[in-house]
Formats: C-alpha cells, sequence, structure tokens
C-alpha cells in the first residue's frame, strides 16, 4: 500500500458526523504512529508521510468537502506515481451497522459521492475501501441530513469501536496483506 485516504468534510461543523468516519480512523491512526498531518495546497488536503520497514506510505484527508474527494487522491497519485490498487479509502457505510466494518476490493460504489468522485478522477472503481458502519436512517430521502449529524451516544460508541477494530489490521495493511486483513477483520470475535 502507498496511500491511505480517510474520506470526511473539513470544518468545525462537520467534525463529530457520521461522514467523518474516515476522518476519524485517520485521526486515530496518527495519534497511535506519533505522527502529525499538515496542509499541503498542491494535493488539496492534510497528508503526512509515514515509513514502514522498507516501504514508505502517504496519509491524505481531502480538504475539498466530499463531493470532490477525487481531486486531493488524483493530485497525490499522479505527484508520487501511486497506482489505483495501492490505495485503500475509509469512508462511512450506510449499509453496514454501526459497529461493523468490513474491507472491499473494487465492485459498485453504493451511491457515496466521495468514491464516485475518486472512480472518476483515477479511472476506475478497482482500489481498496475500508468501509466504517454508519447505518441507514430508513428513508432514502433522508441519507443527506443523516450522514452531516452526529450520531447518538449509544451509536457513536459502536462507530468508535468499530474504527478501532478495524485499525488492528492496519499492520496488515501496510504489508499489502489486504486478504489476511479481510479474513482477521471479517472474523466474528
Amino acid at each position: 500500500m502507498k496511500l491511505i485516504v480517510g474520506l470526511g468534510n473539513p470544518g468545525k461543523e462537520y467534525v463529530d458526523t457520521r461522514h467523518n468516519a474516515g476522518f476519524q480512523w485517520i485521526n486515530n491512526l496518527v495519534d497511535k504512529l506519533g505522527v502529525s498531518l499538515r496542509a499541503e495546497a498542491r494535493f488539496h488536503g492534510l497528508c503526512a508521510r509515514v515509513g514502514q520497514g522498507n516501504a514508505e506510505l502517504y496519509l491524505l484527508e481531502p480538504q475539498t468537502y466530499m463531493n470532490a474527494s477525487g481531486r486531493a487522491v488524483a493530485a497525490l497519485c499522479r505527484f508520487y506515481k501511486i497506482q489505483p490498487e495501492q490505495i485503500i479509502v475509509i469512508h462511512d457505510e450506510l449499509d453496514l451497522l454501526p459497529g461493523v466494518s468490513k474491507l472491499k476490493w473494487g465492485g459498485g460504489l453504493g451511491g457515496h459521492n466521495g468514491l464516485k468522485d475518486i472512480a472518476a478522477q483515477l479511472g476506475t472503481k478497482d482500489f481498496w475501501r475500508l468501509r466504517i458502519g454508519i447505518g441507514h436512517p430508513g428513508n432514502r430521502n433522508a441519507v443527506v441530513d443523516y450522514v452531516l449529524r452526529s450520531p447518538g451516544k449509544a451509536e457513536a460508541t459502536l462507530i468508535d469501536e468499530a474504527i478501532e477494530r478495524s485499525l488492528e489490521v492496519w499492520p496488515l495493511l501496510v504489508q499489502g496483506d489486504c486478504q489476511a486483513a479481510m479474513l482477521k477483520l471479517h472474523t466474528k470475535a
């Protein structure tokens, strides 16, 4: 892996919203690794370079708002010659319950505008996704308001637990062993 992207929206008003699960994942990882994200105008986001063994990888939180996340991802990929199959995008997932996280290769975009923009900018849907469950409001017309609001306390705890559990597979992801990471993550404790 060369690039780990956490999706979310910049700004204080979005910090604790469901849509910012990807940012939360990256922020937790940054804390664990003891590194800092820095604003990088040429990549339209907050970035960190992390050395792991013989490999270096980049962490990215696009600051373009969710629907234009692909601009930041594509800029960093072009500059460092990163291929789509070397990317993991961490994002909120309506189709998974809070407390659940799943790793997935390619496939459909599930109506997620951040993923749609990344796929459009990269010219492919073939990249890894780490999906953090946030649940569905039950009415598709309520989705926008739902993802842009903070979850209740019980739901927030479940989302935090899913993020922490998915961070346990970080060493496998860094090594590029996504199949082992998927097996560990998807196996019930």
